[in-house]
């Protein structure tokens, strides 16, 4: 189960509108269990060279970064966030190839450049299929 904090899914939401119709990413912090908290978001540049519509990357300069934040807030960083433009939020077969077991995956659907929907994915080990998570968000984005 992973439960996003009003403000941090104000500033997925609001990043992943943005940069519509590209695809946005960025990465999620707060104390982890049997219940993830998303009580921060921080969005990161797309770094991916091709077309931003078509997927994300995130450098790996960013992700140390973003450990690094974690860690100098006392908290784990609990997964990536991304969109899909003009399209349902599923969990790729790109994503999933380029996926970490360890982490949450939310993807939020943004059509015609406003949030309708999101889903949260679970990769298993060898990356071979990712399991939906139960995902808690604000009704409204602020």
């Amino acid at each position: 189960m992973i439960k996003i904090e009003p403000a941090a899914w104000t500033v997925m939401v609001q990043h992943a509108e943005s940069t519509f119709p590209n695809e946005c990413c960025g990465v999620m912090f707060g104390p982890s269990g049997e219940t993830k908290t998303v009580v921060e978001a921080m969005p990161l540049a797309n770094t991916y060279t091709g077309p931003q519509e078509d997927r994300y990357e995130i450098s790996p300069e960013d992700l140390l970064r973003a450990e690094r934040h974690a860690r100098q807030n006392g908290f784990d960083l609990i997964g990536i966030f991304h969109s899909h433009p003009d399209c349902d939020a599923y969990f790729s077969k790109t994503d999933l190839e380029n996926s970490c077991p360890w982490y949450s995956f939310v993807v939020l659907s943004i059509k015609g450049g406003r949030f309708d929907h999101a889903n949260s994915f679970l990769p298993n080990a060898d990356q071979t299929a990712a399991d939906k998570e139960p995902l808690e968000f604000p009704e409204s984005n602020g």
